[in-house]
């Protein structure tokens, strides 16, 4: 086994078994390891190890994916839908690290295109109105296009653009399907649409999707993974395509994507 980083949202730790602990547990088994701050730090490491939720997950996943590090999740955080283990099997995961004998499950992610940057998303992005100060906004409109054909004009408080990963996000929460992570597709789904008709679609993940604003009626925010990164009011043309590159987590053997969604949604199976 190669070296393990571990990766910490602190606040996330401070009870019971904290950060400190956490530490002395995994140096005590695995010798090989060392706290990683920040993309800087992953060069080397074959496993990431990241204490906390989906967002502590999210902010070096793109990285990780680039360097062909593996992710082990344990979840310190709230739905930790991306973290494989709770912290009582904090013993378990090491020894799995350890022995090597773990299954792998690779996640696709968006490439996105703007204003001559481009940017990875292992969950989504989302193009929305901005709701506070000067920059508020209404609604805005926008059009999609997927391989040139236009798929609709929307009115609305924005528009989602998920992978599978992120189907289970904020996607599900506007309404949008769930989409199984083996599946070769992406969805788009639109915030709070002022219409009849406007409905989430799933679209093949080797299309091309454009997005361009119709109106400029204040600010929207382009963000991606839960990362504001333009609030703009004039939005030029954004462009999403699949990336070339994949996250990839490790997994138990007893791994069911469709238990993980019962129990972290709390919806309960007779």
């Amino acid at each position: 086994m190669g070296k393990i980083g571990l990766f910490f949202k602190r606040d996330y730790c401070g009870e019971g078994e904290g950060h400190d602990a956490i530490v002395r547990a995994v140096s005590a088994k695995a010798g090989d390891c060392r706290e990683v701050f920040g993309a800087s730090d992953l060069d080397g490491l074959e496993v990431l190890m990241v204490f906390g939720g989906d967002g502590t997950i999210l902010t070096l996943a793109s990285e990780c994916a680039r360097r062909g590090i593996k992710i082990m999740g344990v979840n310190y955080g709230h739905v930790g839908f991306l973290a494989e283990f709770e912290p009582e099997r904090l013993d378990e995961a090491i020894e799995l690290i350890l022995s090597g004998d773990y299954h792998t499950e690779q996640r696709s992610m968006l490439r996105i295109f703007y204003e001559g940057e481009q940017y990875f998303a292992l969950n989504d992005l989302v193009i929305q109105r901005c709701t506070s100060g000067s920059d508020f906004t209404n609604t805005i409109s926008l059009r999609a296009a997927i391989d040139g054909a236009i798929v609709d004009n929307y009115t609305a408080d924005g528009l989602i653009v998920s992978t599978p990963t992120g189907s289970t996000a904020y996607s599900l929460a506007a309404g949008g399907s769930v989409l199984t992570p083996d599946i070769g597709a992406f969805i788009m789904t639109p915030i709070c649409a002022h219409s009849l008709h406007s409905r989430p679609v799933v679209f093949g993940d080797r299309s091309t999707l454009t997005i361009d604003r119709l109106d400029r009626r204040g600010a929207v925010n382009v963000v991606v993974d839960g990362n504001t990164v333009a609030t703009v009011c004039e939005m030029s043309r954004v462009k999403v395509i699949k990336a070339d590159r994949k996250v990839t987590f490790i997994t138990s053997s007893d791994n069911n994507f469709f238990n993980k969604l019962l129990i972290k949604l709390n919806i309960w199976s007779k």
